[in-house]
């Protein structure tokens, strides 16, 4: 495809970029505690500038420090002494043909207290979000226009530093999201009650950077066209929005959708289909004469291409798919598209940022690390290292140490590379994690220094002979099977069995294990109409998921008729049912169960260790070979290994 729309030159007010792909607004907690700009967060959007993209929009920027707190190292633009490092950072951006927009935020009710100094959080009006349960103070009037002009005078410190613009976020339910609609905004005064009072404070905002910052200098305006909660901000709401800010004077309209409530609208879930919500920028499109930029969930060139063509947006917001290929742009311009390394949405990224930490990326090691491997030491000058094993663990190794120069030779004992992603990428709406399989595959397979052998067992004996200078050995996992009675029933098998269609289940259905295999074989199995009853020991399911894939998860749940029980441990297993122990009271239950499927993870394969480590110098373990985990795991073990191997 030749991308011709995505690929051409676009114009936002007087900012003219080089092709129509946007890296919308993204918290990622790189920068330092004070908000300065450090060399971590410069050099993470240098790298998606370096990769292509026509405009990037920064993280989520505090414009008050009291209240407006969001993340523990978030970017800020409220006192002067930051804006000789932002402008280091517009700098950095520019040198790539790449314009830049700050996005201003405040967090309003959906915050917790612990994030500003134990202060109550505050908001339009003391509504509480259901999703942070912490009541927020109402904002006075005076606190109001208080706001305004910080506002304002971040987005002066933004042009000072050099910034093409800024770009007010009055969406996801933060702080401005949160005036507009009538679900968070009872008040009486003038910011309050009216649509014409509701939208005021972003109007006086407008006009105060207009002012301050002239006509040339970007507006942008993000806005959710849908809140997706009972008594939100509807489609038809967000049109009339949009008609008065164009009137209001800004260049652009960022359509995004979603509060906190309603989250897996607003970072979605591996569940959900790209382009799912063409409609809200099709209509906002269709509403306004200046250009929309529209978020849809896009993880493929090919997407973006046909929601352009379609007039669904003027420049498409490609989000999550920058965390895990800063060289999107860049790959899909040199015709490379099948070599992009593909989010997967398994939301790694925004778990970290829950817990405290700074953006990482379960599929690219280097997110939020671009300083930490900045300089990779490229002194392997041809010389050959054995990878054991074509799973994601053994290509992502065989990748950092092409970069690297060594020539790297994976042994497959399989007619195919992909190892447990075969079976990974088979579970219902797992289409994501097939394409993440096939773009490692591709760019294994096309590199020139790379060696695959396939249906070759990696003896020593096969091994000495490619006489390399390390060994890592990536072989995987193989299910755990307990031994209990009746384990070698005929009406008993794995996940892997029932994913790869070796088995199949009849008659009501237990899953036994709730982890995220587990979770995914009964769906599968609940989907193709199977009486499924999902057992686990824990006393939650999901365990290393984050939260709005284990609701989006059970919401299909409960759809399907999937009941889940928790802390229960499998004791025994007879012809039509299964002997239950509660891990808490030790109380024993029969539960109906015809077939009885087994997904309790993986245990390592690694019998091949011992004697490597007796015939090589250089050994390293990976992945599930060394301890069963996820895809983050293997990866991150890959990627640091090779990174650092004879270096």
């Amino acid at each position: 495809m030749a991308y011709e729309k995505l690929l051409a030159r676009g114009k936002i007010g007087s900012m003219n970029l080089k092709n129509r792909v946007v890296m919308p607004a993204m918290g990622v907690s790189l920068a330092q505690q004070n908000g300065e700009a450090n060399e971590h967060i410069i050099r993470y959007y240098e790298e998606r500038a370096k990769g292509g993209v026509g405009l990037i929009i920064t993280e989520i920027t505090r414009v008050e420090p009291v209240f407006g707190t969001a993340i523990p190292n978030q970017l800020g633009a409220y006192e002067l002494g930051q804006v000789p490092h932002l402008e280091r950072l517009a700098e950095r951006v520019h040198k790539y043909g790449t314009k830049i927009l700050m996005q201003l935020q405040h967090p309003g009710r959906e915050n917790k207290s612990a994030m500003i100094g134990g202060r109550q959080i505050v908001a339009p009006s003391a509504v509480m979000c259901k999703v942070t349960q912490e009541m927020p103070r109402e904002l006075t009037t005076e606190e109001c226009e208080d706001l305004v002009k910080a506002f304002v005078r971040g987005a002066v410190f933004a042009k000072m530093a050099g910034f093409d613009g800024v770009e007010l976020h009055a969406a996801h339910g933060y702080l401005l999201c949160e005036f507009l609609s009538p679900y968070t905004n009872k008040r009486t005064d003038k910011y309050g009650g009216s649509f014409e009072n509701r939208i005021r404070i972003l109007q006086e905002m407008i006009q105060g950077i207009r002012a301050m910052c002239g006509p040339q200098f970007i507006i942008s305006v993000r806005i959710s066209a849908d809140e997706f909660v009972e008594g939100g901000l509807k489609l038809e709401d967000s049109i009339e929005i949009a008609k008065c800010l164009e009137k209001c004077g800004i260049d652009v309209i960022n359509v995004s959708s979603g509060i906190y409530e309603s989250s897996t609208t607003i970072v979605e879930p591996a569940s959900f289909a790209q382009g799912w919500k063409r409609h809200l920028g099709t209509a906002i499109k269709k509403a306004v004469q200046i250009p929309v930029i529209a978020a849809n969930n896009i993880k493929d060139p090919d997407v973006a291409e046909e929601l352009l063509e379609s007039d669904v947006c003027d420049f498409v917001a490609v989000g999550r798919a920058h965390l895990a290929d800063p060289n999107w742009v860049k790959k899909t311009k040199e015709g490379r598209a099948d070599e992009i390394n593909k989010c997967i949405g398994c939301l790694y990224c925004f778990g970290c940022l829950s817990e405290g930490g700074h953006i990482k990326c379960a599929v690219n090691p280097r997110c939020g690390r671009e300083v930490e491997y900045a300089d990779v030491v490229k002194n392997g000058d041809g010389r050959k290292v054995a990878i054991i094993g074509g799973g994601p663990a053994g290509m992502q190794a065989a990748l950092t140490l092409s970069e690297r120069g060594f020539a790297p030779v994976l042994f497959e004992k399989a007619d195919h590379l992909g190892g447990q992603l075969n079976v990974a990428d088979k579970p219902l709406l797992k289409e994501k994690l097939g394409a993440y399989k096939d773009s490692l595959i591709a760019r294994v397979t096309k590199a020139e220094n790379i060696e695959v052998k396939l249906n070759c067992e990696a003896t020593v004996d096969a091994v000495k002979a490619v006489n390399p200078v390390g060994v890592f050995i990536a072989t995987g996992g193989t299910p755990i099977v307990p031994q209990i009675p009746g384990i070698d029933g005929a009406n008993v098998m794995t996940a892997e069995d029932v994913l790869l269609g070796k088995k199949t289940p009849t008659g009501k259905v237990a899953v036994i294990g709730g982890g995220i295999t587990g979770l995914e074989t009964a769906e599968t199995l609940g989907d193709k109409g199977c009486q499924v009853t999902l057992v686990e020991m824990m006393k939650e399911v999901g365990r290393g998921l984050y939260k709005s894939v284990l609701v989006d998860t059970m919401m299909r749940y409960q759809k399907m008729g999937i009941e889940v029980k928790t802390c229960e441990r499998l004791m025994s297993i007879d012809q039509g049912s299964v002997t239950l122990e509660n891990t808490e009271t030790k109380a024993t239950t029969k539960l109906e169960a015809d077939t009885v499927v087994i997904a309790l993870g993986v245990r390592p394969v690694n019998q091949l260790v011992e004697p490597f480590f007796d015939n090589f110098d250089e050994v390293f373990v990976l992945g599930d070979a060394d301890r069963s985990g996820r895809i983050v795991d293997a990866t991150f073990a890959a990627n640091g290994l090779g990174s650092t191997f004879l270096a």
